[in-house]
């Protein structure tokens, strides 16, 4: 009998060690992200320091568990991202994955999440089937999606006259959601898409594709693709004298840092909607300057979502007292997320957060006060205009 209490008080102090083990191990959060590639600046390794201080002012840990952010660079390879997604998830204990710059890396990345009931939360890409086919019960398209750019940069460029368009379009998933959901808006508001080109990702010579830009006489050319080729979209039609013939030239998604890589006295003028700007508000400079002192450089609109995200996740854990993902994303959509990125931000059933969005001009260089001072704010536009309608979601989550 005593071989047998001291057997089960040890099978019991085992068993308590091991929970107690369990409960200790470092709360993992995963940053998938291209680190070198043409959305560095735009994420990389921006998004990994916005991760990295959302958890710092969280306090560094939740449910007495340290949190860590660990990333990897994608490549922007789809088969590679899938592959990161999968180790994370079964190897290294990653409970969140978060960021995923580029459309077909966060499909990719995102049907190996889904498959392992794993929540994976989107900054860095666009493309809107994210929130449509492609969603999940632990899906959230956090910062922007193409419809929310096509509905308000195409929308303001086609009352103001500009109602002939022709694309240059990055040939992936995200190029092809972006072009065709800013042609719905351009036709639905009178306006005529003249034409379009498909271009390889992150190609260096866009002569052939600007020049049947330029022959179509399309009052705006509408760059359906993002980074690199963005920048260097902009810096060749200034080279052949597009703009000064008087087309415009509308980047249908750019970021800060594209508009400091090309310049203001190439990129003046541009119109362009972004979902956050560094120098807003005094909540957005707070916020920026700190980011600032370790980047040297503000964040951009992904990365102040990834700080947003991430802080809205931790909350989420705290208060639900599990990092279990039904319990961790019930709590997240019925939480408001009020902070510097967004003010009576929702999670809607489709897993896409709805914001405010902003519609901006490129100051001229005579306007700006120095670098970083790029911005004149034109107009906003609140999340329930700027985004899908949730009636229109072909998610299979959303009841009819």
């Amino acid at each position: 009998m005593k071989r047998i209490v001291a057997g089960a008080f040890a099978c019991a102090l085992a068993m308590t060690a091991t929970s107690a083990l369990a409960q200790t191990k470092p709360l993992k959060l995963g940053g998938i992200l291209d680190m070198s590639g043409l959305y560095a600046d735009i994420t990389g390794p921006g998004s990994e320091t916005a991760a990295k201080m959302a958890v710092e002012d969280f306090g560094g840990e939740v449910l007495g568990r340290k949190v860590e952010i660990v990333v990897a660079d994608h490549l922007n390879k789809a088969d590679l991202a899938a592959s990161i997604a999968r180790d994370m998830l079964d190897n290294q204990g990653v409970e969140m994955i978060f960021d995923v710059a580029a459309s077909a890396t966060a499909l990719a990345a995102g049907e190996i999440a889904k498959a392992r009931n794993k929540l994976i939360i989107f900054n860095g890409p666009a493309t809107i089937a994210l929130t449509n086919e492609a969603c999940g019960p632990y899906t959230v398209h956090y910062t922007y999606d193409t419809f929310g750019q096509a509905n308000v940069t195409g929308l303001a460029a086609v009352k103001s006259g500009l109602d002939t368009w022709f694309f240059l379009t990055a040939d992936y998933a995200f190029g092809q959601a972006l072009e065709k959901d800013t042609t719905n808006v351009v036709v639905k508001n009178g306006g005529k898409v003249l034409g379009s080109v498909r271009h390889p990702l992150n190609t260096s010579d866009f002569s052939s594709f600007l020049l049947q830009a330029q022959a179509s006489k399309a009052k705006v050319i509408g760059l359906a693709n993002a980074g690199g080729d963005t920048i260097n979209a902009i810096k060749q039609a200034a080279e052949f004298g597009i703009m000064k013939g008087g087309q415009k030239v509308s980047p249908l998604l750019v970021f800060i840092s594209d508009i400091d890589s090309i310049g203001l006295e190439t990129a003046q003028n541009l119109i362009l909607s972004e979902g956050f700007y560094w120098d807003l508000n005094d909540e957005t400079r707070a916020f920026s300057k700190r980011f600032m002192e370790r980047m040297k450089r503000p964040p951009t609109t992904a990365q102040a979502g990834v700080y947003s995200s991430v802080l809205h996740y931790l909350k989420a854990v705290k208060a639900a007292g599990t990092t279990d993902p039904a319990a961790v994303i019930k709590v997240m959509k019925e939480t408001p997320i009020n902070d510097m990125f967004a003010k009576n931000g929702k999670i809607r059933a489709d897993g896409r957060m709805v914001h405010d969005m902003y519609l901006f001009e490129v100051k001229k260089p005579s306007e700006s006060k120095g670098r970083w001072d790029y911005y004149k704010l034109l107009g906003t536009v609140a999340g329930d205009q700027a985004f899908q309608p949730l009636e229109l979601s072909r998610c299979p989550l959303v009841k009819k």
